[in-house]
């Protein structure tokens, strides 16, 4: 009895002004297969000749039509109000934006794609549009099931994953976002997704303090010692092998990364420098404890370099390959 095929994956289109389309050719140019691109079949002829690539394509309405027997690039047709202009985005295309990443969640959570791997979108410019929403993944979360402690963001490279336990807020209202709830939910739902979509049987998650050095026992902040310590004590108490709470000065270098599984950090910029540092260009974004899989690049739109054919496509290869990871994972 032969398989079936595991429907391919979505590529959304994000800000079309941006770098979207260039790395997404770069990508199936590099021999990605299994994956549909949204986007307009014009603008992405017109970039694939500017990259001197051959833009030998298709165009299919949905992802079921998904042709297994070619190498051809499968294009899903996105009518642009405007047709993008390199590092100029337009206010006209944002409800369009939008929208393919609507569709692209309702494909995947009907199994008819097997997930979707986003390209960045341009917040700003969505913002002046109407969006509500802090990010992309919040807006994401916003048409999905997902489980306690979720929506998780995690940003992942070869050598270093990591959570951030508040992420699209300002610096200032960190400290009274951080609860003990908090700190459960998400560690909670690492250890279950380190163990169901990365295969570790028993995962090891270092915990981040907030203030530099832990809090240094209450004489640089008391948060260390009267939020984020009761709460690992808990998680330890219920099995979850937790650790910290660990200056984050001292637990990126080398050594230290190969004392655990996972990093859960207070704030955005606390883990995802350490991880843009190490591997800029292969790290990927992965929203954990939604109904579907979902990865990106960890990086922007590009628009100071869009145009100039210069963008590199590591990390959404990383991203197509990751998600065909966790595909195959709870699949398996």
């Amino acid at each position: 009895m032969s398989l079936m095929p595991a429907p391919p994956l979505i590529i959304t289109p994000g800000e079309p002004a941006g770098i979207g389309t260039e790395i997404s050719l770069k990508a199936w140019h590099a021999g990605m297969r299994g994956i549909c691109l949204m986007g307009d079949p014009d603008h992405i002829a017109q970039t694939a000749r500017s990259l001197g690539i051959r833009a030998n394509f298709y165009e299919i309405s949905k992802p079921s039509l998904y042709d297994y027997g070619t190498t051809a690039l499968a294009i899903i047709p996105v009518a642009w109000k405007k047709m993008p202009i390199a590092g100029h985005p337009d206010l006209m295309n944002a409800p369009v934006i939008i929208d393919a990443i609507r569709q692209a969640v309702l494909w995947s959570q009907s199994g008819t794609a097997a997930g979707i791997v986003t390209n960045p979108i341009q917040k700003s410019c969505l913002y002046e549009a109407g969006f509500s929403f802090p990010g992309h993944t919040e807006y994401i979360s916003s048409l999905a099931k997902t489980m306690p402690g979720g929506p998780l963001m995690m940003l992942a490279c070869d050598k270093l994953r990591v959570v951030p336990a508040t992420v699209h807020i300002p610096l200032n209202k960190v400290p009274n976002s951080i609860t003990v709830a908090l700190i459960i939910e998400k560690c909670t739902l690492m250890h279950y997704c380190l163990q169901a979509s990365f295969g570790i049987k028993y995962p090891r998650i270092a915990i981040c303090g907030l203030n530099p050095h832990a809090g240094e026992d209450g004489r640089m902040g008391e948060e260390d010692d009267t939020v984020i310590a009761p709460a690992i004590h808990q998680l330890v108490s219920s099995g979850i092998n937790a650790t910290g709470p660990h200056s984050a000065d001292t637990l990126f270098y080398t050594e230290a990364r190969e004392t655990y599984d996972a990093v859960l950090g207070m704030y955005h910029d606390q883990v995802l420098i350490p991880l843009k540092t190490i591997d800029f260009f292969g790290g990927v974004n992965i929203t954990l404890g939604l109904d579907f899989v979902r990865t990106s690049p960890d990086h922007g739109t590009g628009l100071d370099i869009a145009g100039r054919g210069v963008a590199r496509a590591d990390s959404l290869i990383a991203a197509i390959n990751m998600a065909k990871r966790l595909i195959d994972s709870t699949s398996a």
